[in-house]
């Protein structure tokens, strides 16, 4: 399939070139290739199908100036003009063949390669979802999207730009060379002489190419970050109150100058190769007309076949230098493939067993822990080192202390268990064995008498739902972020949780109504509106049982108001577990549980807890005795 003289060849040399050499000391898994061609096996058929036009593609590389041979040798030489006529048409039906043979090949590799990357982009999307809390604190958000993206185009690129470069190049140099030997075994030999003289400075040139593309790829990160930082709506707003505008703009515009300074010298390093290599190529031509055209005058060859060979020597070259570098090719999609399988490989903490089952409809919302214990596992457990941007050591250190102790207590159907206690005391990892984003490691968490590691992880989250002190809104508008809750909600269940929750009236007053953009994080929206709206999106999904992870802490007064209205509504006739910022709003809890140090220390109500004199009547002298 050509693309005009050495075009494509010259394309896919340089890409060879340009490629990382330090993948060359990856140490790969030994099943790896199996692993590999497990993901080809759906494109069986349409893999056999691009072979075969490169194949095709390659033979018709060497028809053309055989064709032109003829017309020399056969028709324009003797005079005969049925001969010119009749091969000329031949060379443009060639043409004609040769352009849909490319058109039908790239089609295929599309089909190829797209096919691939949305399959494991699938794969990875869904496997990275499935993966518990712990390993979203750890991973570098950046990371798990460069595996998304440019890791998963890596891989890609072993099914159909390494796999149409190798074999491709493979079958254009044997058959090129083949046909070359055939035509002046002299002339060859001559042309192959000069390879070695094009191949040691291009690999000179592409370990410096190398060089100053890690070192560019490395800047756009460093601007990435900078314009990533400053331009969501913490970080700008953090600019606009401490930062010095021209500093920032010295910074970026120093990052940026850094860019532009390497990507001149990096178009001159593909210009050197490019020269190089058409510079090959014209002293081949040179030797291939100087030998030839004496062997033409010595009868030795004739004419035609000198200009077969002279247009053969321009589909050489470039096949060659390529395949020279092949092996960085190869390792470097399977390296991408590596890394895509390192994502997958990683088990999640938390999953269904294999017979786990849903919990019951309209089961009975009792709430029981039963001497629950929990240690936070290590990082090696949860996640990968090189999503956490760190190198970890070998030599891990030893499991952390136990987050919770022998926690026992039961929440009644439709009843309030308040959580209090001193930062850090276990409250929030309580919370989190509920809804299941962690499991104990002793003991059990059983709703309505149902252990919940034998449930299925979606139906706990169907029954439990969880308003945070920080309630996460997607940059959507209104409607969306409550529907997320619950996709087949109406318009007049959205607007009746919202009446419920207080905040309907606000949302009629905003110019775009349901349709209102909440912004980055809900940035538009004030501290207890989204509140609010994080209570309203609760009533849609209509859960049986309610986690409250101090969902006032961090409101004004007037706000705090407002969303304790809400919340009673919330909770109304449900089970919920509060934990409590304000000691003020869980006095009339049904009971008080006194978490330190990981183990429930006390309980009891409000007045009973005061009367006992012990912690929770000290943290409450200490909170009301100065203003909250």
């Amino acid at each position: 399939m050509s693309m005009g003289p050495m075009g494509g060849s010259r394309l896919t040399a340089w890409r060879s070139y340009s490629r990382d050499r330090g993948v060359l000391n990856e140490t790969l898994p030994r099943d790896l290739w199996r692993r590999v061609l497990r993901y080809g096996r759906p494109f069986r058929p349409l893999v056999v199908l691009f072979l075969i036009t490169l194949v095709i593609g390659s033979l018709l590389t060497v028809a053309q100036p055989l064709l032109f041979r003829r017309i020399v040798d056969d028709g324009i030489t003797p005079g005969n003009a049925s001969i010119v006529s009749f091969t000329a048409i031949a060379v443009g039906v060639v043409a004609i063949i040769d352009a849909g043979i490319g058109l039908y090949g790239r089609y295929l590799s599309a089909r190829i390669g797209e096919g691939l990357i949305f399959n494991l982009r699938a794969e990875v999307f869904d496997h990275v979802q499935r993966q518990s809390l712990a390993f979203f604190t750890r991973a570098q958000t950046g990371a798990l999207v460069s595996r998304l993206n440019s890791d998963v185009i890596g891989a890609q690129q072993a099914f159909t730009s390494t796999l149409s470069g190798v074999v491709g190049n493979l079958i254009s140099v044997v058959v090129v060379l083949v046909t070359m030997l055939i035509l002046s075994w002299q002339i060859t030999v001559l042309a192959l002489v000069l390879v070695p003289l094009f191949l040691l400075p291009a690999r000179w040139l592409g370990r410096r190419l190398q060089v100053l593309t890690r070192e560019q790829m490395q800047l756009n990160a460093d601007l990435s970050a900078q314009m990533t930082e400053r331009f969501n709506v913490a970080g700008a707003l953090l600019v606009k109150l401490y930062g010095r505008p021209q500093e920032e703009d010295e910074l970026y515009q120093g990052k940026a100058a850094g860019v532009r300074d390497l990507g001149v010298r990096i178009a001159m390093a593909n210009r050197y190769f490019f020269t190089a290599l058409t510079l090959v190529a014209a002293l081949a031509t040179a030797i291939a007309y100087g030998v030839g055209g004496n062997l033409v005058i010595g009868e030795t060859i004739t004419l035609g076949t000198l200009l077969a060979i002279v247009a053969l020597l321009a589909q050489l070259y470039g096949p060659l230098t390529a395949l020279s570098n092949v092996r960085v090719d190869v390792m470097t999609a399977l390296v991408s493939f590596d890394r895509v399988f390192e994502v997958l490989d990683l088990k999640p903490l938390v999953a269904d067993e294999p017979d786990a089952r849903p919990l019951p409809a309209g089961i009975e919302a009792r709430l029981e822990f039963r001497d629950v214990g929990f240690t936070y596992p290590r990082a090696s457990e949860v996640s990968l080192a090189s999503l956490e941007g760190v190198a970890r050591s070998t030599k891990e250190a030893s499991a952390t202390a136990p987050a919770l102790h022998e926690i026992d207590f039961t929440v009644a159907p439709g009843t309030m268990t308040a959580l209090v206690g001193p930062s850090g005391a276990g409250k929030t990892t309580i919370t989190a064995l509920v809804s299941r984003l962690y499991d104990p490691d002793a003991g059990a968490v059983t709703i309505g008498g149902h252990d919940l590691r034998e449930m299925t992880q979606q139906s706990v989250h169907d029954a439990v739902g969880v308003v945070t002190q920080d309630a996460h809104l997607f940059h959507d508008t209104i409607l969306a972020n409550l529907r997320y809750a619950n996709p087949s909600a109406n318009i007049d269940e959205v607007w009746a949780a919202c009446e419920d929750a207080r905040i309907a009236e606000l949302i009629r007053s905003l110019p775009d109504g349901m349709d209102t953009m909440v912004g980055d994080r809900g940035h538009r929206l004030s501290g207890g509106e989204k509140q609010r709206l994080a209570i309203a999106r609760l009533l849609l999904k209509q859960p049986q049982l309610v986690v409250l992870d101090e969902a006032t802490a961090h409101l004004d007064s007037d706000s705090e108001a407002a969303v304790q209205r809400a919340l009673a509504r919330a909770l109304s006739g449900r089970t919920s577990l509060v934990i409590a910022h304000r000691l003020s709003t869980i006095r009339e809890a049904d009971e008080i549980l006194v978490v330190d140090s990981g183990r429930i220390v006390e309980r009891g109500s409000h007045a009973d807890l005061l009367a006992a004199g012990g912690l929770y009547a000290e943290l409450y002298r200490t909170q009301f005795s100065q203003p909250d």
